[in-house]
């Protein structure tokens, strides 16, 4: 009865044990992954109150209390553009915690686990009864999963807010149709657009963080040397040598595996140049409703069904299992 007992807690064990690796994660990164897109979008969302309120006072002062007037404009085209400014204040929010993911992803990817054996933390850490494999798979839960997550539901609030200022504003300023931002936008299929596109955000990363996590368990010192600088000069001198008589190298092939898809595809979005856009290529575009119809954000999973993302993935995992290795084996000495 105890063996029976023991052996059906040791599963949950392990998954306490990786969640405890996940907490210690974000307690030891908390200022980039929750402050750094909170204290962003912040910034933002004043910004653009202050302007909604300069705006508004010039637009009485210049039009006086009647406010816009649109003496021949179609009311049903004014509400269609409104609504598309709607998308577009959600979408806004959204690409702006993306840009400050991509950075937060990036840089601590590259230190996830040079800093562990620059303070000699790493002693204390093997010294646990954790392996080597859940200390470096929470590392890149952290960048693919959990931070991702937290910053579509920080950009969708940023979102959300910049949307109502909007609304606010144009309601204030007397616009027809004001009421048209939130009844003919499209919130729902943009959030869903958004959480759809994780997983692709997952696989499509997986090399840059592979790699990052790599050079992070390998250099003895400055892994941003060996990680950024080394493969970008290696790019400039392959380009270099196309200038040699006889010498025919497709540099950019060469710029678009090392640099794009090796260093920058921690960039949401960076999958859709590959797939053709966001938008269908036999969408017909003609009012703002119809871009905003036609703006498909769960297109990223067409990204799927190509070779470029399935060799990235290879390629990833590869270089977070050389990572477990390098850290189980480094010599610290």
């Amino acid at each position: 009865m105890n063996a029976l007992t023991a052996s059906t807690a040791s599963p949950a064990h392990g998954t306490a044990k990786f969640k405890w690796l996940l907490q210690r994660e974000y307690w030891e990164n908390r200022g980039g992954f929750f402050w750094a897109p909170l204290i962003t979008g912040a910034i933002i969302v004043g910004l653009n109150l202050i302007l909604a309120v300069i705006g508004s006072i010039a637009a009485r002062r210049s039009m006086g209390s009647s406010g816009f007037v649109f003496d021949d404009a179609d009311p049903h085209e004014v509400g269609q553009a409104l609504g598309a400014m709607g998308d577009g204040m959600l979408l806004a929010g959204v690409l702006l915690a993306c840009v400050v993911l991509a950075f937060v992803v990036f840089f601590y990817a590259l230190g996830s686990l040079y800093d562990d054996r620059r303070d000699r933390s790493v002693l204390f850490w093997k010294s646990l009864p954790v392996s080597d494999s859940q200390m470096v798979l929470s590392k890149a839960a952290w960048a693919l999963v959990l931070a991702p997550l937290w910053a579509i539901g920080v950009g969708l609030l940023i979102g959300v807010a910049l949307w109502v200022i909007s609304a606010l504003t144009i309601t204030v300023n007397g616009l027809p149709a004001a009421h048209a931002v939130f009844t003919q936008s499209h919130p729902l299929k943009i959030i869903f657009g958004v959480v759809a596109s994780l997983p692709v955000y997952m696989a499509w990363a997986l090399p840059t963080v592979g790699w990052l996590m790599f050079c992070s368990a390998w250099a003895r010192s400055k892994p941003f040397l060996w990680a950024v600088l080394v493969p970008v000069l290696a790019c400039v001198v392959i380009s270099m040598m196309t200038i040699l008589p006889g010498v025919d190298i497709a540099h950019d092939k060469v710029w678009y595996t090392v640099v794009y898809r090796g260093l920058l595809s921690v960039v949401p979005g960076g999958w859709y140049p590959v797939i053709g856009g966001v938008v269908g290529e036999s969408a017909a575009i003609n009012t703002p409703d119809d871009l905003a119809s036609a703006i498909d954000l769960t297109r990223s999973w067409h990204a799927f069904a190509t070779a470029d993302m399935w060799i990235g993935v290879v390629v990833g995992i590869a270089f977070i299992a050389a990572s477990v290795r390098l850290r189980r084996w480094r010599d610290e000495g």
